[in-house]
């Protein structure tokens, strides 16, 4: 949380602000018996017995959009506000993705180590594929997805968008709302952009990556939880699908032996979860969060 941030929540309230309790859920859960409010990232499991360990809780901020480490329902049986950063971090992970699906369409920034031992691969990077006149497809049309297509857009790209709670056809900015397998077939770029729930979870299985449009690429932001992974990695080796670029995944902290799958897999991009995280948007995401908190709490000195 942005330094700046945690220092105008102290002056307002007792704060206790240690990224190391995450690691330390006997410590959490004594330092939870008096606070009202509780700060979290992602890797934090914000399930019934560490809810029960805060009697007084009355708002959890969530440094970040996703829910799925917070029990939402026992929460609620608590009465206790649950407050993401929605719409904070948008900008940074539409980033992410358009830098994303640039380097899988025309993956020519690799060539470092090649280059600086002598060669010179021209030939062998020359096929690559221009991103203007291509189709977008965008998992979900909530407001990082938006932010999305209107970038793509600006690339010369249309826009796809498989969104159950949006009305099919034509949208005023010109995209088009259409079914998710419409979306696939057509693609020739995919962004996730949903929420994990019994319902997402699997749903991108080696059925559904084998709809996808033949070359396509598959961008995850989302969570990893949403892509089947080890299909993943057999259907890219197929050649099916041309290229990936994964930032979420089932296992946090990922580490060698969760990602073996994909040893010897090409044109694959791993990031440790970062679209999200930039020095803008962690301000931004902060701020909000301090905001939600405030309101929540209220205004009056508790620093006695």
């Amino acid at each position: 949380m942005e330094d700046r941030v945690v220092a105008e929540l102290s002056h307002q309230y007792r704060t206790l602000y240690d990224p190391k309790l995450v690691g330390d859920k006997p410590r959490l859960m004594a330092a939870l018996a008096s606070a009202r409010g509780l700060i979290v990232r992602n890797q934090t499991r914000v399930d019934e017995e560490l809810l029960n360990a805060a009697p007084k809780l009355r708002v959890i901020g969530r440094l970040g959009v996703g829910l799925d480490n917070i029990d939402l329902d026992a929460a609620a049986r608590r009465d206790i506000a649950v407050c993401p950063a929605i719409g904070a971090n948008a900008d940074s992970v539409a980033e992410y993705v358009m830098a994303a699906c640039l380097q899988l369409l025309r993956p020519v920034f690799s060539s470092r180590a090649e280059m600086l031992s002598g060669e010179f691969p021209r030939a062998s990077l020359s096929e690559g594929r221009e991103i203007a006149g291509r189709i977008m497809g965008l998992v979900g049309g909530g407001i990082i997805g938006r932010a999305v297509a209107q970038r793509a857009v600006l690339l010369g790209m249309e826009i796809r968008i498989a969104d159950p709670a949006l009305p099919s056809g034509p949208t005023r900015e010109g995209w088009t709302v259409t079914s998710l397998d419409d979306c696939l077939a057509s693609a020739d770029a995919v962004s996730l952009h949903l929420p994990l729930s019994p319902e997402t979870r699997g749903l991108f299985d080696a059925a559904r990556l084998r709809s996808m449009k033949p070359g396509s690429i598959l961008i995850n932001t989302a969570r990893g939880g949403i892509i089947d992974h080890h299909a993943l990695a057999t259907v890219m080796k197929e050649g099916h699908i041309s290229g990936a670029a994964l930032d979420v995944f089932e296992q946090e902290p990922a580490d060698a032996a969760s990602l073996a799958m994909f040893e010897g897999v090409e044109n694959l991009i791993l990031t440790p979860h970062i679209a999200g995280l930039t020095h803008e948007s962690n301000i931004r995401v902060s701020e909000m969060t301090a905001r939600n908190i405030a309101s929540h709490l209220g205004t009056e000195n508790e620093s006695e």
